[in-house]
C-alpha cells in the first residue's frame, strides 16, 4: 500500500479522524479532496485545549449526533499551530471506553461489590460523613486531593469548600509530585511563581539546554518547534543532559550523560567556570541580583520523610544574606576537574557548556521537567539553573530564559495559580500570611479568622495520615494516587475501616478499587472548562457533548456537597450556568498585582491569553521593560514581585548532596522512572484508547546491552526488578528507544498491572516536599 492508498483507506475506515493543517495540505498534493469527508458531513467544530500534558495544544473537536467523532490540530492556536502529537490525534477516544462510570456506586456492606445509588443519596452520605468527622475529630481529620487535571472551576470550588467551608488546609493536588520544586524554585528567587518567558522563545533561541527532559517524547509539539528553529538556522545548538540516551539525544548536538543525582555538582561547575573566566554580567548582577544561602548541612537537612526521619521530618530552611564574594568562594570547590568524577561528565564538556551559557552574543534557553523537579534537592536544582541565567543576564528576554515545563494540562492554571495546595491561596498568596488570609476572606465574604494559618498535610503526608487513621474523610478527584504515589507498599488501604474515601472518576482504577463511594465524573469537553498551561496561557472551552449516564462535572459535585452541608453561601450564584460568575470572582485575586488574568469574555473569544493581561494585552515576557506593563523602566528588567529582596532576584548558593539511596553490593543498579510517548501519566485514559494501547500495551524495563548479556536475558524475556520496598516482573527491552548506560535501568509508570512505584522511595525535597522518583537502587533477577 502506498501513502496515497493509506490516506484514502484512513478516510474510509477511521472512526476518529485526525488531520492537521499539514496533513490536509499533503492530502491535497496527493489529489485527495480536503481532508477525508467520510462520516464528517454535518460535523460541528469547537475549540478546546488538549486534555493531556501541560503544553496546552489547541484542538478542534468535531461533534456529530452528540458524539465527539473527530479531532484536528487548531491552526489558529499560537501554541501548536495545527500540529498534535500521537496522543492528541486520538483525544476523543478517552471519552468512549466501555467501562465508563455512569452512576454513583456505594461499596456493599460486606466490602464486596458495589451498589448503585442516586446522586441525592451520594451527596447526603458525603455531607454526613464529613460533618460527623468535623464534629468528632476537627478540620485536621478531613481532606481533599485533586490534580493539575482539575479545571480552574474544579480547583476554585475545592479551595473555597475546604479552606473556607471546612476550615481545613488539608487540600492538596498531585502537582506536589511533579511541579512543587519548580514552584519553590521560582518563589525562592523571584517571590512569585511561574516562568517569565513563553513558547516564542523556542522560535528565537540560539542554544537549547535540556536538563533531565526527554522532550522528543514528553513534549513532542514543543520539541518540533525547536527542531524547526534549528532547521531554519543550522547554527542553533541543542544540548541534552540526561542519565540515559533517548530520542531527544538523537537530535542533539551535544549529549552529556551524567550519573544520577549529580546535576547539582554539574551546575555548580558551570557557575565556577563562568566566575573563573569572568563571564559574569557584572552590571546586570549589580543592578538586579542579591545573594542568599540557606542551611547546607546534610545531617541537618536529611532526605525528607525517608528512613528514620519518615514520621518526624520537620526541617525548615533558614535563608541568610550572602555576597558575590561569598558566591565566588563557595564555587571554588566545583572546578570541572573536581566535578568530572562525581558527574561522569568530562571536564572538556563542562567547559564547553559553560562557554555556551557565557556567550553574550547568543541567546540561551534552559528547559527542564521531572528530571530536575522529582529530586530530593529539586528546589536547589531549580535555583542553580536559574542562577546560570541571572549571573549572565540571560533572562526575561526573547530566547533567553530558564523555562520549567509542566506535565499536566492545568498544573499551572489550577494548582499553582488557584492555589490548591495545603499552604497556598490564589495568586501567590499563602495561608501563613495574615494579610493574605484577610484578603481571601474579604473576597469570599467570610468572617475574619475563618481560614486557619497552619498549613495542612502535603501530599505524601496526607496519604500517610489517611493510612494511619489520622485523616478520617478524604475525597479524591481527577487523579490516581494508588498508582502514582512513591513507595506504594506503604499506602495499603483496606476498605471497611472507620474512614471514608470518596473517588470521583471516569474509569475504574486502583484508586477507585479502594474507595467507599465512587462518583461518575464528566470528562474534558463533556463540561465547560478553563486550563492554564506552561507558558501562563489561560484557555477556555465550552461544553461540546453530554457526559454518559449520570456523570457530573467535578466542580458541580463539590458545590452540591457544600450546599447540602449548609455552606451554600460559598457558591451564591443562582444562575444554573455559574461558570462566568465563579471565574470572575476568582479573577479578582489576580488583578493589580502582576498576575492579572483575562476576563471570561476575552478567554471565550480567543485561543487563550498570557497573563498578566492588562487592557486586553497579554504579556509575553514578565519583568521585562517594553513587555510587562508593571515594569516602568525604559530598558532592562525589574523583578518587582521580589519585595523581600528589594525588588531584585536571588542567586542561591546550593551545594551538591549525594542521593538518599545509591547502588551497593545488594542493589547494584540505578532505577529511574518516567513516561513514554504513547501514554500519559498512570494510563487510566490512554490505555483505553485502542491505538495507543496496541502501540504500547504493557510496561517494561530498559537495560543496557552489556548488563542484559551478563544477566543472560534478551528483549522480550522476563526480569524481576527488586528494591528495598518491593519487586515487580517486567519484560526486558534492550537497545529500544531508550538506552541506559551500564548499571542503570529505566521503567515507565503507566501500567497499573505492573506498578513501577512499588520500587521507588519516598525521599523528598526538604523545601518543596516533592518526592524523588528518578533515582533509587535495585537489583535484577531472571524471572
Amino acid at each position: 500500500m502506498n501513502r496515497r492508498e493509506f490516506i484514502q483507506s484512513c478516510a474510509a475506515g477511521l472512526g476518529v479522524a485526525a488531520f492537521s493543517a499539514e496533513q490536509r495540505a499533503e492530502a491535497a498534493l496527493l489529489g485527495l479532496e480536503d481532508p477525508p469527508k467520510a462520516g464528517l458531513e454535518g460535523v460541528r467544530w469547537s475549540k478546546a485545549p488538549c486534555r493531556f500534558c501541560g503544553t496546552g495544544c489547541g484542538v478542534e473537536i468535531g461533534v456529530k449526533d452528540g458524539k465527539a467523532l473527530a479531532v484536528r490540530g487548531d491552526a489558529a492556536s499560537p501554541v501548536n499551530r495545527g500540529l498534535l502529537c500521537v496522543k492528541g490525534y486520538h483525544l476523543p477516544g478517552l471519552l468512549y471506553g466501555k467501562d465508563r462510570f455512569t452512576q454513583p456506586l456505594l461499596r456493599a456492606a460486606d466490602g464486596k461489590g458495589w451498589t448503585p445509588i442516586s446522586w441525592d443519596a451520594a451527596i447526603d452520605l458525603i455531607a454526613k460523613k464529613y460533618g460527623e468527622t468535623l464534629q468528632k475529630h476537627g478540620p485536621q481529620a478531613v481532606g481533599m486531593y485533586g490534580s493539575g487535571q482539575w479545571t480552574v472551576f474544579d480547583g476554585y470550588a475545592a479551595l473555597k469548600w475546604v479552606k473556607g467551608g471546612l476550615k481545613s488546609n488539608n487540600l492538596e493536588a498531585n502537582a506536589r509530585l511533579c511541579m512543587a520544586s519548580a514552584v519553590t524554585g521560582f518563589l525562592t528567587q523571584f517571590q512569585s511563581d511561574e516562568p517569565m518567558g513563553c513558547y516564542e522563545d523556542l522560535d528565537v533561541a540560539d542554544d537549547f539546554i535540556l536538563w533531565g527532559n526527554n522532550m522528543a517524547e514528553m513534549h513532542p509539539v514543543l520539541f518540533s518547534r525547536m527542531l524547526e528553529r534549528k532547521r531554519q538556522n543550522p547554527g542553533v545548538r541543542i544540548v541534552d543532559i540526561s542519565t540515559r540516551r533517548t530520542a531527544t539525544s538523537d537530535y542533539s548536538d551535544v549529549v552529556l550523560m551524567i550519573k544520577p543525582g549529580s546535576d547539582l555538582a554539574l551546575a555548580n561547575a558551570l557557575l565556577h567556570v563562568l566566575v573563573r573566566d569572568k563571564r559574569i554580567h557584572t552590571s546586570f548582577v549589580a543592578e538586579n541580583v542579591v545573594f542568599k544561602r540557606g542551611i547546607e548541612d546534610l545531617e541537618k537537612i536529611g532526605h525528607g520523610c525517608y528512613g528514620e526521619q519518615a514520621n518526624r521530618y520537620t526541617f525548615e530552611d533558614v535563608p541568610q544574606d550572602a555576597t558575590l564574594e561569598d558566591f565566588k568562594a563557595f564555587l571554588d570547590a566545583y572546578s570541572p576537574a573536581a566535578v568530572a568524577e562525581t558527574t561522569g561528565v568530562p571536564a572538556a564538556q563542562i567547559e564547553l557548556l559553560a562557554q555556551m551559557y557565557g556567550e553574550q552574543n547568543r541567546s540561551t534557553l534552559s528547559m527542564w521537567c521531572m528530571g530536575v523537579n522529582q529530586h530530593n534537592r529539586g528546589t536547589w536544582m531549580n535555583n542553580l539553573i536559574t542562577n546560570l541565567h541571572l549571573v549572565t543576564g540571560k533572562i526575561s528576554r526573547p530566547g533567553n530564559n530558564p523555562f520549567s515545563l509542566t506535565g499536566q494540562p492545568s498544573a499551572c492554571g489550577t494548582v499553582r495559580e488557584v492555589g490548591t495546595l495545603c499552604n497556598r491561596l490564589p495568586a501567590d498568596r499563602v495561608v501563613t500570611n495574615p494579610k493574605h488570609r484577610e484578603e481571601t476572606e474579604a473576597i469570599w465574604g467570610l468572617p475574619a479568622g475563618t481560614i486557619p494559618e497552619k498549613p495542612g498535610y502535603h501530599t505524601v503526608d496526607l496519604f500517610r495520615a489517611f493510612c494511619r487513621g489520622d485523616v478520617k474523610a478524604l475525597w479524591i478527584q481527577t487523579t490516581n494516587p494508588w498508582v502514582s504515589l512513591p513507595n506504594l507498599p506503604r499506602f495499603e488501604r483496606k476498605p471497611g475501616d472507620d474512614q471514608f474515601l470518596v473517588v470521583s472518576e471516569i474509569y475504574p482504577t486502583p484508586t477507585s478499587d479502594v474507595a467507599d463511594l465512587i462518583l461518575p465524573s464528566a470528562a474534558w469537553v463533556e463540561r465547560e472548562g478553563i486550563f492554564g498551561n506552561t507558558e501562563r496561557r489561560t484557555q477556555h472551552w465550552d461544553k461540546a457533548v453530554d457526559p454518559p449516564g449520570e456523570a457530573r462535572e467535578d466542580a458541580q459535585q463539590i458545590i452540591d456537597v457544600a450546599t447540602r452541608m449548609g455552606m451554600g453561601n460559598l457558591f451564591p450564584w443562582t444562575d444554573k450556568d455559574w461558570h462566568r460568575a465563579m471565574y470572575e470572582e476568582y479573577r479578582k485575586f489576580t488583578l493589580g498585582i502582576g498576575k492579572d488574568l483575562a476576563s471570561y469574555d476575552e478567554l471565550r473569544a480567543s485561543r487563550g491569553k498570557l497573563w498578566p493581561v492588562v487592557g486586553g494585552k497579554e504579556t509575553r515576557y514578565r519583568y521585562a521593560a517594553g513587555f510587562d506593563p508593571y515594569v516602568k523602566k525604559k530598558s532592562g528588567v525589574h523583578f518587582y514581585k521580589a519585595k523581600g529582596y528589594g525588588e531584585k532576584a536571588a542567586v542561591w548558593l546550593r551545594p551538591y548532596h549525594p542521593p538518599a539511596e545509591s547502588p551497593d553490593a545488594e542493589f547494584p543498579f540505578w532505577l529511574s522512572t518516567g513516561r513514554v510517548l504513547e501514554h500519559w501519566h498512570t494510563g487510566s485514559m490512554t490505555r483505553r484508547i485502542r491505538q495507543l494501547h496496541q502501540a504500547m500495551p504493557k510496561n517494561y524495563v530498559e537495560l543496557n546491552r552489556a548488563d542484559a548479556q551478563q544477566l543472560g536475558v534478551q528483549t522480550g524475556e522476563s526480569v524481576r526488578v527488586v528494591s528495598r520496598r518491593g519487586a515487580i516482573v517486567l519484560e526486558a527491552r534492550v537497545d529500544g528507544r531508550g538506552k541506559p548506560p551500564r548499571g542503570t535501568v529505566f521503567i515507565p509508570f503507566f501500567d497499573e498491572a505492573r506498578l513501577a512505584n512499588t520500587l521507588t522511595l519516598d525521599s523528598m525535597d526538604s523545601i518543596s516536599k516533592e518526592p524523588d522518583y528518578k533515582k533509587c537502587a535495585v537489583r535484577l533477577e531472571r524471572a
